[in-house]
């Protein structure tokens, strides 16, 4: 991992709850961690490391320059960031390849195709 390791550091450790112990660490960004943002999509990925659970947890509303700077996000241990948003809790087991976005009307995560995702953006 790279020096954006870290934890979820505004919760005291009394305020977090054990919702996915763990999981190992995934990638958020800080809209998430920090401002507070809800997780609108979320994708497995092969692991870098032993540590890394594949896990990326988008906003939505990153745009690609937010993206590409390594202050905006990080690798936060899973349950960090199912401390953000309780939604993810249920599909952390799903494999490697797997993701899932909220559906706007519903606000309920659905399985989505990388492709459908990528349709949608162009």
């Amino acid at each position: 991992m790279s020096d954006a390791d870290q934890s979820n550091s505004s919760d005291s450790p009394e305020e977090i709850k054990p919702l996915a112990l763990g999981k190992g660490l995934g990638f958020a960004t800080k809209m998430i961690t920090e401002e507070g943002a809800p997780v609108a999509l979320m994708f497995r990925e092969e692991p870098e490391d032993e540590e890394d659970s594949g896990w990326r947890f988008l906003s939505g509303f990153e745009t690609q320059e937010y993206l590409a700077d390594p202050e905006c996000g990080g690798f936060y241990d899973v349950n960090d960031i199912a401390n953000c948003d309780e939604d993810i809790v249920q599909f952390l087991d799903a494999p490697v390849g797997s993701t899932f976005a909220r559906n706007e009307d519903t606000s309920l995560f659905e399985a989505v195709d990388v492709e459908e995702i990528e349709e949608d953006q162009e």
